[in-house]
């Protein structure tokens, strides 16, 4: 059974997240969809939150695990026998930061490949972080996250007083 893990913060889960994972698991018998938080950001969901964000989304999606890691992704990967860690690339600093993670994962266990999966033209400028931004100056969000979590994300992420708008 061919399985591959595809990681990320996913806070929020954005069409991009999705669009990459719809096209990764036609690759595989088995995807992992590990939310993992990063050390540099401060999560506005919690895991739990985000990971049933991604099971609402994805119902209709067979083969799919979606789990949570507090660990490396690469050792999450290899304690459940992955061997293709899948990763989304956008523009050149993506590129920067996922050489340096590649490399890194490599030193830890070099039978874990990487492929790169480049998001479709219309994604390949969104991202979690503009998505909060747009939440709170009240823009519309609909063609860049899923609708079943719009509500819910911009009710955690509207400021809860009107001085903003």
């Amino acid at each position: 059974m061919k399985k591959a893990v595809y990681p990320g913060t996913f806070d929020p889960l954005t069409i991009g997240h999705l669009d990459i994972i719809k096209r990764a698991v036609k690759l595989v018998d088995e995807l992992h969809v590990v939310v993992a938080d990063n050390y540099k950001k401060k999560p506005t969901f919690t895991s739990e939150e985000r990971m049933e964000m991604i099971k609402r989304v994805t119902h209709d999606v067979d083969n799919l695990v979606i789990a949570t890691t507090n660990d490396l992704v690469v050792r999450y990967a290899e304690k459940n026998g992955i061997h293709l860690m899948v990763r989304g690339l956008r523009n050149i600093q993506d590129y920067e930061n996922e050489y340096a993670l590649y490399q890194f994962n490599r030193n830890i266990n070099r039978n874990i490949e990487t492929i790169i999966l480049f998001p479709s033209s219309r994604n390949h400028f969104v991202s979690s972080s503009a998505i909060k931004e747009l939440v709170v100056h009240y823009a519309d969000i609909s063609p860049y996250v899923p609708k079943e979590i719009i509500k819910e994300v911009q009710e955690r992420l509207r400021p809860k007083s009107s001085e903003s708008i």
